[in-house]
């Protein structure tokens, strides 16, 4: 069975007020789905993601989620259905991860009201599916950039929402948190069916996480397929200027290698 649409963008462009940044882009994200957008800096990719967030309106074209169009929708309404996740965040106090958590129940609640204890056991809920429960009570601003990273997605996964969309989520992060955070994002999909679009700038995540990618290229054109379909070594050249090897790893994988500009070849090659 065929997984349903969770977002569609029919037609959609985006800008600023009279620049037009992408146009004509029609895009779908199903349940279940980690999908990643590639592209050179300067392309859109920020603006698509302020557009389908709502701080930009669409220039034209149409956003929706579950098959609602989402123009109109006020803003609690529209918290509760897309849950967002930014590059970083530090918080001018030193809350608890618990309660920084808890922040992601604030479009279910009324002016003025606190988080109940079924809302506090809701990010007591999201911590451990992410597996770190045991970090509720620390201070946010004490624990390490990855730690923070994952808080903030158990943050955006309080909302309950049908969609995150994540903005180069591991751009701060050293190795090993990139890929901790990148494996837990691929096991909640997987074990929950949330649908995930997420931006990058290095191919090998979307080659080994996610199971879509989006890529678009200098003049903003958008195509969507497989990973292995969509990374190719034309289109790192096409884009990026720069020569690549993909290479064949364990199972059906594969990884970019970075063979050097096409102008300044590496000199190890």
């Amino acid at each position: 069975m065929v997984p349903p649409v969770v977002m569609e963008l029919d037609g959609v462009a985006c800008g600023y007020r009279g620049r037009t940044i992408l146009a004509g882009i029609h895009l779908s994200v199903r349940q279940g789905d980690f999908l990643c957008l590639l592209g050179p800096n300067g392309v859109g990719k920020t603006t698509l993601f302020k557009t389908i967030l709502r701080l930009l309106p669409a220039k034209t074209g149409t956003i929706r989620i579950h098959g609602a169009n989402i123009a109109r929708w006020p803003v609690a309404r529209l918290a509760g259905a897309i849950g967002y996740v930014p590059q970083a965040h530090t918080p001018p106090f030193p809350f608890s991860v618990l309660d920084v958590v808890s922040m992601g129940r604030a479009a279910h609640l009324g002016p003025f009201a606190q988080p109940s204890r079924s809302d506090m056991a809701l990010a007591g809920q999201a911590l451990d599916s992410l597996s770190i429960g045991h970090l509720a009570e620390r201070a946010y601003t004490e624990i390490s950039g990855g730690e923070r990273q994952l808080a903030l997605i158990a943050r955006a996964l309080t909302q309950q929402p049908s969609l995150l969309v994540m903005d180069e989520p591991t751009s701060n992060l050293d190795y090993g948190n990139q890929v901790g955070v990148l494996d837990h994002v691929r096991d909640l999909t997987r074990r929950t069916g949330i649908a995930v679009i997420m931006t990058s700038h290095d191919p090998n995540h979307a080659l080994c996480y996610a199971s879509r990618v989006a890529c678009l290229d200098r003049s903003g054109g958008l195509a969507v397929g497989a990973p292995a379909d969509m990374v190719t070594e034309a289109y790192l050249r096409d884009t990026y200027g720069v020569r690549t090897r993909l290479v064949a790893v364990e199972g059906d994988g594969r990884l970019c290698l970075p063979l050097g500009r096409e102008d300044r070849p590496c000199a190890a090659c």
